[in-house]
């Protein structure tokens, strides 16, 4: 059993035992008969190959270096497997990588593509190449006046006729040997790529890449174990730089928009990616001549315990020259980070230069707004002779109201506040005379409570002083 299909069995659920009999059956038959039946199965292949191709199982052109070669145990970790994750090959080994002994190959896998070519869910990767906007949904167009032509209406009805009566055309399209682009798998790594690019506290340089370092940063972007191919890189180019517009690409450097930044590549921009490139080149080449000097020690000191001083000789010499080219690497390493850094911060003094000088644009602005000092001095003037124009008016109308007595005022002022305070008084009497009330009916019920304690008290005298004889006896 092909990786590929045991992946999509043990993975999808639409791929259960009981299901497999309709799944590599002809079900395309079933396009009139049972449309729903019909659209499932179409969803199920269609899903499952989306989903295999995303973890690089649909193709058979990637090659992988065990982890126990001997190549991957002298250049450090083994190597991922580079396939294509954003195209899908439908030819004879696709059919025999999906064959299972007991249902065999499914028949109706034309009719599965033909569907998604259909909604363009899958396009032909020439035709996406030369074809810009072929992503789209097609949309309703005008009836073209030919097709009403008296021979085309007749032949048409000839068909639809032939099919109804013999049942012609009904069987399974006949899968053609194409490379298909999947449209999900590429807008979904296109979006990861550009969430990667400009999420988190992204410097204009980091938007900047190198064909090289691109693929080398984004290879993982579906799936962490698979590289994308060669081809699929080509494609999500594509579509980055034409059809979502999120890049500019000249064929040798990339860069990542921003709002602010020129659309096109200039030469500046050129020259970041290709010293980024060399930054990132010569790091892994100093990685690679630590990993050696490493080797090359323990092989001296398994030199020396054999008793073999000769290769121990040698090891220790390969080890100098070793060492001596890792020099050189640092040095040019670190001058080449130097300048980097350089660059940098000239970009981010250009910004602040940019952003400052916008600044100054909308303060002009502003300012021509206002009209200058003497025109707020004007309009504050102006202002001012509105406001006393207001305090004018209120004298005027103040004087024109009726003259009242300032004595007659105080009287009833004075009336008012006696008024007042008698009003208190009265009340505050009332409390008085509440509470002394209430102590005195306190007292009573004490001098109640006295006199029964003492009513009990003596009641209990004379039952203690009561003897046996003085009991009644009981009646005979």
């Amino acid at each position: 059993m092909s990786d590929l299909l045991n992946y999509i069995l043990n993975n999808e659920d639409a791929f259960r035992r009981n299901r497999l009999p309709s799944l590599y059956s002809d079900f395309s038959t079933q396009k009139k008969t049972n449309p729903d039946g019909y659209a499932v199965n179409v969803a199920a292949w269609e899903t499952a190959l989306n989903h295999a191709a995303k973890r690089g199982y649909t193709s058979s052109r990637g090659v992988r270096v065990r982890s126990g070669s001997t190549a991957s145990q002298k250049n450090g970790p083994p190597q991922r497997k580079k396939t294509d994750h954003l195209l899908l090959r439908t030819d004879e080994s696709l059919l025999r990588d999906l064959e299972l002994p007991e249902w065999g190959r499914p028949v109706a896998l034309g009719a599965v593509f033909a569907e998604a070519l259909r909604k363009h869910t899958m396009v032909p990767l020439e035709v996406y190449k030369t074809t810009p906007g072929c992503l789209q949904k097609s949309q309703w167009r005008l009836i073209d006046p030919g097709v009403l032509s008296p021979w085309n209406v007749m032949s048409w009805g000839v068909r639809q006729l032939k099919g109804f009566v013999i049942g012609e055309g009904d069987s399974a399209p006949k899968l053609q040997v194409q490379e298909l682009v999947l449209v999900d798998n590429l807008q979904e790594a296109a979006e990861l790529a550009i969430k990667k690019a400009t999420g988190g506290n992204s410097s204009k340089l980091d938007l900047i890449y190198s064909k090289e370092s691109f693929i080398e940063d984004y290879a993982t972007i579906l799936h962490d174990a698979t590289e994308l191919s060669d081809s699929d890189f080509d494609v999500l180019l594509l579509y980055l730089s034409r059809d979502c517009g999120a890049i500019a690409y000249d064929g040798r450097t990339i860069k990542f928009k921003s709002s602010d930044e020129p659309r096109q590549i200039t030469q500046q921009d050129t020259t970041i990616a290709s010293i980024k490139a060399l930054v990132s080149t010569i790091s892994k080449q100093v990685t690679s001549l630590e990993l050696k000097i490493a080797q090359l020690t323990e092989s001296a000191k398994t030199a020396l315990n054999n008793k073999n001083r000769i290769s121990a000789l040698s090891a220790v010499r390969s080890k100098k020259q070793v060492e001596h080219n890792l020099s050189q690497r640092l040095n040019t390493l670190a001058q080449l980070e130097e300048v980097y850094a350089k660059i940098e911060a000239a970009a981010g003094h250009v910004e602040i230069v940019q952003v400052m000088e916008a600044s100054t644009g909308v303060l002009r602005g502003l300012h021509a707004q206002v009209g200058g000092a003497e025109r707020v001095e004007d309009v504050v003037e102006e202002l001012r002779e509105e406001m006393a124009k207001v305090d004018e008016v209120g004298s005027i109308m103040n004087e024109a109201g009726p003259v009242i007595d300032e004595g007659e005022i105080d009287e009833e002022l004075e009336a008012l506040e006696k008024s007042g305070q008698e009003a208190k008084e009265e009340k505050e009497a009332e409390e008085t005379q509440k509470r002394l009330a209430e102590l005195d009916n306190f007292g009573r019920q004490a001098e109640a409570m006295k006199d029964v304690d003492i009513q009990l008290a003596e009641s209990i005298g004379r039952l203690s002083n009561m003897s046996v004889e003085d009991r009644p006896l009981p009646a005979k």
